[in-house]
């Protein structure tokens, strides 16, 4: 069963230093930056934003990364479940795009405050 997680905005808004996280968006967000924290799936989130248009095919990413369409179709769905591309299906394949807002709520929850 595939358990999709939700988007940042919706689980914490404020900096991690601002106020003491919930052990439940704890959770939460360590799927996320445990999605990214695989150099394959932190190359592929990339190339899928520097794409022509913010989307790419999943046939134009197994080349750059030298791997089967198998392996690169499981971490895009990790990366999906994590709540940072969406998928959508033309024909026989599968396009994918950055979640609107996704990487800045990463960031924003990593600000440090001014001293």
């Amino acid at each position: 069963m595939t358990t999709l997680l939700p988007v940042l905005e919706d689980i914490c808004c404020a900096p991690i230093t601002k106020d003491a996280m919930s052990e439940d968006n704890a959770i939460l967000l360590a799927a996320k930056f445990k999605a990214i924290g695989d150099p394959t799936r932190l190359r592929l989130l990339s190339l899928v934003a520097a794409h022509e248009g913010g989307e790419a095919c999943v046939c134009d990413l197994n080349e750059p990364v030298a791997l089967s369409q198998p392996t690169v179709s499981h971490h895009l769905k990790v990366l999906v479940d994590a709540g940072l591309l969406t998928r959508s299906r033309r024909g026989t394949w599968s396009f994918y795009a950055l979640v609107p807002g996704a990487l800045d709520g990463l960031a924003t929850v990593l600000t440090t405050p001014a001293q």
